[in-house]
């Protein structure tokens, strides 16, 4: 799933490459996808794009249409979905229900000649793809539950200190995966913060000290800051392999920790898992992997 890092890098890229053109023809071949009608989608040919932006793990562009109108194309890529980039959009229209692809932008300069355009893709069949034209962000409801973004400079030691008191008992992983409570983070980036925190995913967010707090402000900006430098300027296609090659503990279960050297370990539940390090993060204790437990008894 993209999140903060990768979402980050692709508005630059697009931004990079679009800003300025303006949309000539669009194709939606996922009608699922489109979760609003007014304004239509249609109303997006011939706008250009003044903006593209990011809001937690939305992509939003600001587009003028050619009447002054501003709208706003909104896209949130869930767990499956990407953006492809095209030197040259193809002249026979995609045919919808095929394949990955959700939605094709054409992009023209001023002279109206091919300026490039946009696939947005999601692979698999689970569709939860969603993509929004609306007139005010705030139509968009993803949008408006977000919680503060971990890049803001506002998002200091009080703001954490804030969001952890509320969140009591509750676990610091889910927490940090939550957002409402904290824009931009998934569950690969919330193991290798608490990674570089030495906190257990199942710490309670009310019994973390001054010094464990401290630790994990300071976790949040080296790792997502860390990801974002390492991401800036790469092409869309290359995002996902950067992104898994550079993590220390998601996705490498069974592999050695990068800092001491112990076996990396998962706990799985429905339709995720963790990965931690219980040398670094439990004082050695084996967290108890709750699917398997299910299946031994």
């Amino acid at each position: 799933m993209p999140e903060l890092p990768e979402v980050e890098a692709l508005t630059e890229a697009l931004g990079n490459r679009a800003l300025g053109h303006r949309i000539g023809r669009v194709f939606l071949t996922e009608l699922a996808a489109l979760k609003t009608f007014d304004p239509p989608l249609s109303d997006l040919a011939g706008a250009t794009i003044e903006d593209v932006g990011r809001r937690g793990k939305f992509i939003v562009w600001t587009l003028t249409s050619q009447d002054g109108e501003v709208n706003f194309l909104v896209v949130h890529l869930s767990r499956a979905g990407w953006v492809r980039w095209l030197e040259s959009v193809p002249v026979v229209a995609p045919r919808p229900g095929r394949g990955a692809l959700a939605l094709r932008l054409s992009l023209v300069d001023a002279a109206g000649n091919n300026a490039g355009g946009v696939d947005i893709t999601e692979a698999g069949t689970k569709k939860r793809l969603a993509i929004y034209v609306v007139r005010d962000l705030n139509d968009v409801a993803g949008i408006t539950r977000l919680g503060p973004d971990p890049l803001a400079q506002e998002f200091d030691e009080g703001a954490l200190a804030a969001i952890l008191d509320a969140a009591g008992g509750k676990q610091i992983k889910g927490v940090l995966r939550s957002q409402s409570v904290i824009a931009g983070i998934g569950n690969a980036y919330s193991d290798e913060i608490l990674l570089e925190a030495k906190l257990s995913p199942f710490a309670a967010c009310s019994k973390l000290d001054d010094r464990q707090r401290a630790e994990l402000l300071m976790a949040i900006r080296k790792v997502l800051f860390g990801a974002i430098a390492r991401a800036s300027g790469s092409a869309p296609e290359t995002l996902k392999a950067e992104k898994k090659a550079n993590m220390s503990v998601h996705g490498r279960t069974g592999q050695k920790c990068p800092i001491c050297g112990d076996v990396v370990r998962e706990v799985s539940f429905a339709d995720s898992s963790l990965q931690y390090c219980a040398t670094c993060q439990t004082g050695g204790k084996i967290l108890a992997d709750r699917r398997m437990s299910r299946l031994l008894k």
